[in-house]
């Protein structure tokens, strides 16, 4: 019995044909777990979805992958939709994934959770890099649908609270494809013309999908970039995004907001009106202070009699005259006393004192005092001085050592 004869490429071909005919592998969801996931520089992604037995290789080309709302990651437990075909090159069969999600939960929650993992780790949630919204803001922008209630809650409230305030809408889409761009772009635009002293964007409740473009990164990068503090007002007080997490305040709703930015002028006036009470108060209690200072001042004599306050003035510059004076002589004194002590003490020292007690003082003709006999020449004319006169003398003989006769000269 004659068997046709295939080549390679006409077997896999006839297995592609097959599977191509099953109806139920054109769509087909398969469960595992994600391995080996790899996105190469085309923007398609590569991966294996596995179970305990079997895996089974997967491709999503990147206009799929485009519209993946989270991250896909290695061991996350997903349900797959897609094809199976045959890839006639390597003669193997392999799902064409068209979409991904998340087993147990949604995927624009496990998106979410993912993007607020990686802002936080990037640090765009920090309080320390969070500004203090302006105390009385002077124009105020809103970033938001105009077509939506929120916007005219909020210009109603501003209105009624605050209005000396200037408000100035940004009207962008706030839900669909284009929203995050349009939201990121006036919230740049802002910025950049500095429109406001304040930014407020959000909109009004709805659905997860409904406010998922203040979940997008682009808009929590813009805001986060806003030289102006932005308050985020997104849905009602349960919902929360990305955005609240960026912006310097977080409103629980878009009137919340309103109230946030600006304050009561109400309350204002009622604070001015209790500040103008205290200070006229302070005022009065200065002024009675005054007065009764003054009242005590105009009692004394010095108003009366002038001259009085000069009488004691004399009287008190005759007392500090005789206290210098004393004070002075008992100084003067005391320099006398110490003057007469010293002049004694040197007049015991001097040398015409010991000449009066019938001592005599030998120098030699230049006057320089001779203290030895080593010091004298024979035939040298020396000087005798007593206490009454001189004497010039010739030294005719010397002795040395002790001598019991007085010295010849």
């Amino acid at each position: 019995m004659d068997r046709p004869v295939f080549s390679v490429t006409e077997l896999n071909e006839h297995i592609r044909s097959l599977l191509d005919a099953d109806a139920l592998l054109q769509n087909v969801c398969v469960r595992g777990e994600l391995s080996n996931y790899k996105i190469y520089p085309s923007g398609h992604h590569y991966f294996t979805l596995k179970d305990s037995e079997s895996s089974l290789r997967c491709v999503m080309f990147r206009s799929n992958a485009s519209r993946l709302r989270f991250r896909p990651e290695n061991g996350m437990g997903v349900t797959v939709f897609g094809r199976i075909a045959v890839y006639p090159r390597d003669g193997a069969y392999q799902l064409y994934a068209t979409a991904i999600l998340p087993e147990g939960t949604g995927d624009l929650q496990v998106a979410f959770e993912q993007l607020k993992q990686k802002l936080a780790e990037e640090g765009l949630f920090d309080e320390s890099h969070k500004k203090p919204l302006p105390s009385f803001p002077e124009r105020i922008a809103i970033i938001t649908s105009s077509a939506g209630a929120a916007v005219h809650d909020m210009i109603r409230i501003l209105g009624k609270r605050f209005p000396m305030a200037k408000v100035l809408l940004l009207p962008v889409r706030v839900q669909g494809a284009e929203a995050p761009a349009e939201i990121a772009g006036a919230i740049r635009y802002a910025n950049e013309f500095d429109v406001a002293d304040l930014i407020i964007t959000g909109r009004g409740g709805g659905s997860l999908e409904d406010l998922w473009a203040f979940n997008d990164e682009r808009v929590a990068r813009a805001i986060y970039a806003s030289r102006i503090p932005v308050i985020s007002a997104v849905g009602h007080e349960p919902d929360v995004t990305i955005s609240d997490f960026v912006a310097d305040r977080r409103a629980s709703t878009p009137s919340n907001a309103a109230e946030i930015a600006v304050p009561d002028q109400e309350e204002l006036r009622s604070a001015l009106e209790g500040l103008e009470i205290r200070h006229a108060q302070a005022m009065r209690k200065q002024l009675a202070h005054l007065r009764e200072r003054l009242n005590t001042a105009s009692d004394k004599r010095i108003w009366s009699d002038p001259t009085s306050m000069l009488d004691n003035r004399r009287i008190e510059l005759d007392r500090l005259r005789e206290k210098l004076l004393s004070s002075q002589e008992r100084l003067l004194s005391a320099k006398r006393q110490t003057y007469v002590a010293a002049a004694s003490a040197l007049d015991a020292m001097s040398p015409l004192r010991v000449l009066s007690r019938g001592y005599t003082l030998v120098s030699d003709d230049h006057g320089k005092l001779i203290r030895s006999t080593a010091a004298l020449r024979e035939q040298e004319i020396i000087l005798l001085r007593f206490a009454d006169g001189e004497a010039d003398c010739q030294v005719e003989h010397i002795r040395q050592g002790d001598c019991e006769s007085p010295q010849q000269a």
